[in-house]
């Protein structure tokens, strides 16, 4: 059974949904602000100066100039690898992307106010969604789609890694709330679908090769795994590391910020959603 066009839509369609529910839910809903702005809060109280030089860094890996260069090399990839319609459909669902979050932001945007942050906030008034968190997912996406099957499960655990740091360093810094990640995550998985689409019903109409080897394919079950068993393992040992090293810190920090908690793994989770999504809808069927 071929790779149907319409479940990628139906992909599509429920991260516009979602989208639509984030996007009203934050910026209408009181007492989702208020989670919003405590989670925001929680993060803010990380910021040290050492760690704020890492999260400029991490968040400035995403910055339009690197972001181009990377759908560049994508694209070339794809063509190395014999594949011109994926080298094509990656940088343009790219940079629809980042214009449809660039369009939204004004759209939409109005003043946010956090009792939390106070007057040195500086949170913008168009953020959402997160130009950050929307580049940062298509980059772990795009990869996804153009890397060799066996390679997809690794590349999905990265992308997750790269998606899951940018967003946590902007909102260190204060640049988002919580719910402007979640906003372009959604964005950039609205659009990656919508390329999935079109590149299955391209190959439905007109294969692009003959003939297909079914190489490894007994063993796809079990590497197609490696990305979600990869992201639950690396969790439990931060966590566990954080717990053996400052456990009394840390259990203080997550009872009085439970906002902060439930945040950050949301971020988390729909990060690793997203990539392993991915990485299973390319399976072989």
């Amino acid at each position: 059974m071929r790779h149907r066009p319409t479940d990628a839509l139906g992909a599509a369609f429920l991260c516009l949904v979602g989208l639509a529910l984030t996007g009203v839910i934050a910026l209408v809903v009181p007492i989702a602000q208020a989670h919003d702005s405590a989670t925001l809060y929680g993060f803010a109280q990380l910021r040290r100066p050492r760690v704020e030089v890492v999260a400029n860094t991490i968040a400035h890996m995403v910055d339009p100039r690197p972001y181009a260069v990377v759908g560049v090399v994508l694209a070339a990839v794809a063509l190395i690898r014999g594949r011109p319609r994926v080298a094509v459909a990656v940088p343009v669902a790219m940079v629809l992307a980042s214009t449809t979050t660039e369009l939204l932001k004004p759209l939409v945007g109005h003043p946010r106010f956090s009792e939390w942050l106070g007057a040195g906030a500086n949170t913008l008034v168009a953020s959402w969604p997160s130009g950050h968190s929307t580049a940062s997912m298509m980059i772990a996406l795009s990869a996804v789609l153009v890397s060799p099957r066996r390679l997809r499960p690794l590349v999905a655990l990265l992308g997750t890694a790269l998606a899951i740091g940018v967003s946590y360093s902007i909102l260190v810094l204060g640049w988002h709330f919580p719910s402007d990640v979640l906003g372009g995550f959604l964005v950039a998985g609205g659009w990656t679908s919508l390329a999935l689409a079109a590149l299955w019903a391209a190959e439905a109409r007109w294969p692009e090769r003959s003939t297909r080897r079914a190489v490894g394919r007994v063993a796809t079950g079990a590497g197609d795994l490696l990305a979600p068993a990869g992201i639950i393992a690396l969790s439990l040992g931060a966590a566990i590391g954080l717990v053996a090293m400052r456990g009394h810190v840390l259990a203080a920090y997550s009872a009085s910020h439970l906002s902060f908690v439930a945040g950050a793994g949301t971020i988390a989770v729909l990060a690793a959603a997203l990539a392993t999504a991915m990485t299973f809808a390319l399976r072989r069927q």
